[in-house]
């Protein structure tokens, strides 16, 4: 049985669906509670793992260098070799210092510094910003890394969508995708029409970011809006006011034509602003579910 199924985001190639479970289940039972629904149990939910996809075979290098996945001395090289992670580490910088001027500079405009400084100076700056807390340079630019490949290499896109296909079961009402794992939700959902589920909920969700995001993805976007997604009724996105990857609020305007608008809610998720447990045991993302659950 999977009632929900739950596709996880970055950073997970180390883990495995049961791993994963033992958080996701009762972060996700613990928000349905906070709604009032009590029927589902941990066994009704599934996590939809593709992390392995990111997994390198012992003793090979990953595309893109070792730089990918360290940081330090080695962020420089990495970003001059993806001018896509450069852009969107730029992006993030620009949410995170709009979001907490308090606490990030914001960049200097007209800067053209060199790219190993501005890497350096981008992630000093992220790192005081709630996105990053209790992270660290290694995995935000393993974090960019996986999106590139995610988006950018159609091997790994076919691989991490099979993964989900083989998740989804006659039973499955409900989607929750956080992070990338919204973006793979949406293209799963898009491509299987003919799937149960009617009620897709994203949590902490970069879907909107322009061109890095939103233009590169499968199906692409016609006249700047999104297609809707398969036979989704119901769309609720969700995200911390802080969360920089969630870099559009509002998903909105940017996905029209369903049966329904999406409903862009807001949630408080203190210090861990991107946390998939701190989205999952928030009364509005277990009311979202419940709904999804009950018709």
């Amino acid at each position: 049985m999977a009632a929900v199924v739950v596709i996880h985001g970055i950073g997970k190639q180390y883990l495995g669906e049961l791993t994963l479970h033992r958080g996701i289940a009762p972060a996700l039972l613990d928000g349905l509670s906070r709604a009032g629904h009590h029927t589902l149990t941990a066994k009704d939910i599934r996590v939809a793992f593709y992390g392995h996809c990111f997994r390198n075979p012992s003793g090979t290098t990953p595309k893109g260098g070792q730089a990918a996945l360290r940081g330090g001395a080695e962020a420089g090289r990495f970003q001059t070799e993806g001018r896509f992670e450069t852009e969107l580490l730029l992006a993030w910088w620009q949410e995170a210092a709009r979001l907490e001027p308090d606490r990030v500079p914001a960049p200097l405009k007209g800067a053209k510094a060199p790219v190993p400084v501005t890497a350096q100076r981008v992630l000093r700056a992220l790192s005081r910003s709630r996105f990053l807390t209790r992270a660290g340079d290694r995995f935000l630019l393993g974090v960019l890394r996986q999106v590139r490949s995610y988006l950018g290499e159609r091997e790994v896109r076919e691989r991490v969508q099979a993964e989900i296909a083989a998740a989804v079961e006659p039973d499955t009402r409900v989607i929750v995708g956080h992070s990338l794992g919204s973006v793979v939700a949406y293209e799963a959902l898009c491509a299987h029409p003919e799937w149960p589920v009617r009620t897709l909920v994203t949590v902490g969700s970069p879907l909107g970011i322009p061109r890095l995001v939103f233009d590169r993805l499968t199906p692409g976007p016609v006249g700047g809006r999104g297609t809707w997604p398969g036979g989704i009724h119901r769309w609720t996105n969700i995200c911390d006011r802080y969360d920089v990857v969630a870099l559009a609020k509002e998903l909105a305007p940017l996905f029209t034509g369903g049966p329904a608008t999406v409903d862009d809610v807001l949630v408080d998720n203190g210090w861990q602003a991107h946390t998939v447990e701190h989205h999952l045991t928030a009364e509005q993302t277990g009311r979202a579910i419940a709904i999804g659950l009950t018709g």
